[in-house]
């Protein structure tokens, strides 16, 4: 009876080493996604940042123009305003620089309001 047993044992061991042992499915491709999108958020943020601080060095770098074009704005509304004051009171040169700049589309009667 021991010989049975132990033939049997053997039999279900040999059965047991037949089966494929079942495989787990590899990880690989999912730590290569995981991996893939690090890097290219990663990248994203970089270029983001780079492109952030060019921008910020753009805009400094127009700042003195930005102001001198305030200023020059400034100084033609003043003429066109005093100009216009001058065709009020019958300037006839005045009148038909006032007529060619308001052909032109520039909005003299918005300046002057909005210069008093």
């Amino acid at each position: 009876m021991d010989e049975s047993r132990t033939v049997e044992e053997v039999a279900d061991n040999d059965a047991a080493k037949a089966e494929p042992a079942e495989r787990r499915p590899s990880r690989l491709p999912l730590i290569l996604t995981i991996a893939s999108l690090l890097v290219w958020f990663g990248f994203q943020t970089v270029q983001l940042v780079v492109e952030r601080g060019n921008l910020s060095l753009v805009k400094g770098n127009l700042e003195a123009p930005m102001q001198e074009s305030q200023k020059v704005r400034a100084q033609l509304e003043a003429v066109i305003n005093k100009t216009a004051e001058l065709a009020k009171q019958g300037n006839a040169n005045a009148k038909m620089v006032i007529e060619e700049l308001e052909k032109r589309g520039i909005p003299i009667r918005a300046i002057g309001q909005a210069a008093k």
